[in-house]
C-alpha cells in the first residue's frame, strides 16, 4: 500500500489560507467552544465566522454514537494549548511487515503542513522506530531529501531491554526545527530472516517523546499498533501565520491593515520559536485568552499562597505584594520574609537625620540667641558711652562736621574683616590702631582702646566733640565713632607716615632719615596754624593740653596732622582759663598749669616750644646730661649752648642748609614760647606769622665765614639769650617742685599721660 495523505477536506482548507490573508474575526455568541472533552479555544473554532482563519477551523465529527471529538482536517485533535502554542493531534503510525515469503508493501503516511500556521515540534516530538533491523527515515518536501532517520537491530528477543529506545529493537532521533513536511520510509536492503519469527513487523512515526515508554512486547505483537487503532500522539507547533509570508510580532503590531490578532488590552506579541510568525500572550499578573478582546484579566495570584509564612498576600492589578511584619521586608527572590536592611538604614539615616536636624536647629537657634544677645548688649554699651549725648552734640552743633558719623560696629568689623590681626597699623599703651576700608572705599584707621575705665570714655567723647567741630587741613579729619563696644572705637582719616616723633627719633638700620632744615620749618609753620586755628579761629576756643612729638602725624607728602584731641577743652573766647586737673606729657608740661591747674592757650604754647628745640636738636624731650641724669630738653638744650658753640648743640644737617641766624630765629622763638611766665609767651598766632617770616627769608644764600666782628656780635646774643634761658628753666623747676627732693623718674610718673 503506498504513503497515504492524512488531510483530504484539510488541504483545500490550507489552499485557501495560503490564497487570502487572514481577517480578524471575533467569535459570536452561538460559536461551539467545546467538543466532546476538549475545549475549543479562540483562535480555533467550530462553524463559520468562529475561528480567525482557515486554518484554525475545527469541525466536531460523531465518531461513535454519542461521542464526539473536534478534527482539523482528517486528524483528531487532542487538546488545544494557547500559552505554549501547541496542539496535539493523532499521528498514524507507518508500518513495514515481513512473511514467510519475505518483505510485505510498507503502509506509510504523510503530512503537508507547509502552508498551515502549523509546524512539528522539534521540543516535545520525536522520530521513533521499533523493529529489528529497520532503517526508516523522513523523506523532506522533494521527496528525494532527508529530513531525519536511525536504524533499530537486533538478533534475538532476549536482547532487547524494557523500557530502553537506544537502537536496540528501538531507537528515536531529532527532528529539525521548522519542519512543516512529513513522510516515512523504509529501507528494505536488510535480511529479515532471523528476526521473522519474533519480529515480524517494523513501525516508524513521528511522535510525542513523553507520549512513549518502549516495551518489549512491541517487537513480538502488534500491541504499539493497535493503541489508539495505529495512532500516536504528536505535538503541533502553531503560529499567526500566513504560509510563508508572515508577519514577525513587531511587523504584526506596525501593520494597518488590520490583522493584528492580539486583541486583549492586557496582552502582548512574541515571535513564534518554530517557523514564521507570532502568538499573543497575556501580560504578566495576567491570564486569559489574549486573541479576545478583554480576553485577559487579572490573575488572583494569592490563591495560591505565594507569600511565606507568616507574611500577608495582597492581590494587585497585574500582580500581588507581600507584606511581612514590622522589620522584616519580602523577597521574592527568596520568597521569605528577610530581615529589612533598607528599614534599618531608614531608621538610622532618619535617626542620625533627626540629631542632624536637632543639632543644627539648636545652632540656628543658638546663633539667633547670640546675635539678639548681642544686640541688646550693643544697645547698652550705646547708652554707657553715651552715644545719645553724642549725638544730641552733633547733630546740636551747626560747625559739626557733615562727615561726622557714629557707625555700627558691623560696619568696622566689616571694614577690617572682623580686627584681622593683619590689619594692625600700630599699637601702644591705650590701644591699637587698624587700617580698614569702608563701603565707599574709605582708607580709615580705626583706634580700639585697651582702657576701660569712666575716665576714658570721658575723653573719648571729649575728643569726638572737639574733632567734630574742627575742619583744618593740618588737623587729622575724624570720621565717626562706634559706640557699641563696651570701649569705644574712633575712626580717622588714615595717616600712612607715621608721627614726627618717628620721623626725628626712630632709627632705620641705625640711622636717622635725613630731615632738611625747609622740612622743619614747614612742619613747625603747620603745626602752628594748626594750633592758632584752635585757639581763634573756631567758634570756641580749643586748648589741646598734649601737644607732643606723638601726636603730630605725617601723611604721605609729610603734611604735618595734629591728632589725638581726648584732653583737649573748649573755652569761651571771653574766657582767659579753665582750672582743671593738670594733665600732659612729662617733657611738654607747661609749668605755670602744673603748679596752678589754671589752663589757657600759653599752655599749648609752651608744648610747641618744646617741639620747636626737638626740630633743632633733633633731640628727645627728656634726655640724659652729662652726669647721666634724666632732664628736660629745654634746661639741656640752653644749658649747652652756654658751654659749647652753636653747632655741637644743634642737627649738623640743618648748619649745612641754612644760615645762624635763621637757627638763632627759632631758637629765640623757642625760648619765648618756654618762658616761664604765661604773659611773656607770644600767642600761637604770632608764633605762626614769625615762622612765616623766617620760612620766606629762606631765600638768602647759606651763610659764609663770618669775620671776627660779627662772630664777636653774635656769641654776645647768643650769651645773652643762653642766660636768660637758663634762669627760665631754672626758676621753672623750682616752681614746680618747690623745696622737694625726687628724682626725674619720678616726676614722669606724675604726668597722667605718658608718651606711647
Amino acid at each position: 500500500m503506498g504513503a497515504r495523505f492524512l488531510q483530504i477536506g484539510l488541504g483545500l482548507v490550507l489552499l485557501l489560507a495560503a490564497q487570502h490573508a487572514p481577517a480578524v474575526a471575533i467569535p459570536g455568541p452561538e460559536c461551539q467552544t467545546k467538543c466532546g472533552e476538549v475545549d475549543i479555544q479562540y483562535p480555533f473554532g467550530i462553524g463559520d465566522n468562529c475561528s480567525l482563519s482557515e486554518g484554525f477551523n475545527a469541525s466536531c465529527q460523531e465518531v461513535q454514537r454519542g461521542v464526539y471529538k473536534p478534527f482539523i482536517g482528517n486528524v483528531e485533535l487532542l487538546n488545544i494549548s494557547l500559552i505554549n502554542g501547541t496542539i496535539r493531534e493523532l499521528n498514524h503510525i507507518s508500518t513495514y511487515c515481513y512473511n514467510s515469503s519475505g518483505m510485505m508493501d510498507p503502509d506509510t503516511w504523510y503530512y503537508d503542513a507547509s502552508l498551515t500556521p502549523y509546524r512539528f515540534s522539534d521540543v516535545h516530538n520525536k522520530f521513533t522506530i521499533i523493529g529489528c533491523n529497520t532503517l526508516a527515515y523522513i523523506y523532506d518536501s522533494t521527496g528525494t531529501g532527508y529530513q531525519s532517520g536511525c536504524v533499530s537491530t537486533c538478533q534475538n528477543q532476549t536482547d532487547l531491554p524494557n523500557g530502553s529506545c537506544s537502537g536496540i529493537g528501538c531507537c528515536q532521533t531529532a527532528i529539525p526545527k521548522g519542519m512543516g513536511y512529513y513522510e516515512v520510509g523504509f529501507d528494505s536492503g536488510f535480511n529479515t530472516s532471523q528476526i521473522r519469527n519474533f519480529s515480524r513487523c517494523s513501525y516508524a512515526v513521528l511522535m510525542e517523546v513523553e507520549s512513549f515508554n518502549f516495551s518489549t512486547t512491541y517487537i513480538s505483537t502488534t500491541k504499539f499498533n493497535d493503541t489508539n487503532a495505529g495512532r500516536a500522539p504528536v505535538v503541533m507547533d502553531w503560529a499567526i501565520r500566513n504560509g510563508t509570508m508572515s508577519l514577525g510580532c513587531e511587523e504584526a503590531k506596525l501593520n494597518k491593515t488590520g490583522t493584528y490578532a492580539c486583541l486583549s488590552s492586557n496582552s502582548g506579541c512574541v515571535d513564534s520559536r518554530n517557523g514564521p510568525g507570532y502568538l499573543c500572550n497575556c501580560s504578566k499578573g495576567y491570564e486569559g485568552n489574549p486573541y479576545l478582546p478583554d480576553g485577559c484579566h487579572d490573575v488572583d495570584e494569592c490563591k495560591n499562597s505565594p507569600c511565606p509564612s507568616g507574611g500577608a498576600c495582597h492581590n494587585t492589578i497585574g500582580g500581588y505584594r507581600c507584606s511581612c511584619r514590622v522589620g522584616l521586608k519580602f523577597s521574592a527572590q527568596n520568597n521569605s520574609c528577610d530581615l529589612d536592611t533598607s528599614l534599618i538604614i531608614g531608621v538610622t539615616l532618619g535617626s542620625a537625620g533627626g540629631i542632624l536636624f536637632l543639632a543644627a536647629l539648636v545652632a540656628v537657634l543658638t546663633r539667633r540667641w547670640q546675635r539678639i544677645v548681642q544686640k541688646r548688649l550693643r544697645k547698652v554699651y550705646f547708652r554707657k558711652n553715651k552715644g545719645i549725648l553724642l549725638e544730641q552734640l552733633i547733630s546740636s552743633d551747626n560747625t559739626a562736621s557733615d562727615g561726622t558719623k557714629i557707625f555700627s560696629l558691623n560696619e568696622l568689623e566689616k571694614a577690617t574683616n572682623n580686627f584681622d590681626h593683619t590689619r594692625v597699623v600700630g599699637r601702644g599703651g591705650h590701644g591699637t590702631v587698624y587700617k580698614g576700608i569702608l563701603s565707599d572705599q574709605r582708607v580709615v584707621a580705626i583706634k580700639r582702646s585697651k582702657v576701660k575705665e569712666s575716665v576714658e570714655i570721658e575723653q573719648f567723647i571729649n575728643e569726638v566733640a572737639i574733632l567734630s567741630q574742627i575742619n583744618h587741613r593740618n588737623v587729622v579729619k575724624l570720621h565717626g565713632c562706634c559706640l557699641e563696644t563696651e570701649v569705644p572705637l574712633l575712626v580717622y582719616e588714615f595717616i600712612s607716615n607715621g608721627t614726627l616723633y618717628d620721623l626725628l627719633h626712630r632709627e632705620q638700620n641705625d640711622i636717622l632719615l635725613q630731615l632738611s632744615w625747609e622740612e622743619r620749618l614747614r612742619i613747625a609753620v603747620e603745626v602752628a596754624g594748626a594750633l592758632a586755628y584752635l585757639h581763634s579761629a573756631a567758634s570756641m576756643a580749643i586748648l589741646h593740653r598734649d601737644i607732643k612729638c606723638m601726636n603730630i602725624l605725617l601723611n604721605d607728602s609729610y603734611t604735618a596732622k595734629v591728632s589725638d584731641f581726648g584732653a583737649s577743652k573748649s573755652i569761651p573766647i571771653d574766657q582767659t582759663h579753665l582750672v582743671t586737673a593738670v594733665q600732659g606729657t612729662f617733657g611738654y608740661l607747661d609749668p605755670e598749669y602744673y603748679h596752678t591747674g589754671q589752663l589757657n592757650e600759653k599752655s599749648d604754647v609752651y608744648s610747641f616750644g618744646v617741639i620747636l628745640l626737638e626740630l633743632l636738636t633733633r633731640k628727645k624731650a627728656i634726655v640724659e646730661n652729662g652726669s647721666c641724669e634724666r632732664q628736660n630738653l629745654s634746661s639741656f638744650s640752653f644749658e649747652e649752648m652756654g658751654k659749647r658753640p652753636l653747632d655741637e648743640v644743634v642737627d649738623r644737617e640743618i648748619l649745612e642748609e641754612t644760615s645762624e641766624e635763621a637757627i638763632m630765629s627759632m631758637a629765640r622763638l623757642a625760648e619765648e614760647c618756654l618762658s616761664l611766665t604765661r604773659e611773656e609767651r607770644p600767642t600761637m598766632k604770632d608764633v605762626e606769622m614769625r615762622l612765616q617770616m623766617l620760612r620766606a627769608r629762606q631765600g638768602v644764600a647759606p651763610r659764609k665765614k663770618r669775620d671776627n666782628e660779627a662772630t664777636r656780635r653774635c656769641e654776645a646774643v647768643r650769651a645773652k639769650m643762653i642766660n636768660g634761658a637758663i634762669s627760665v628753666a631754672a626758676a621753672a623747676t623750682a616752681s614746680l617742685h618747690g623745696s622737694r627732693q625726687y628724682s626725674l623718674e619720678q616726676e614722669f610718673v606724675l604726668s597722667s599721660r605718658v608718651p606711647r
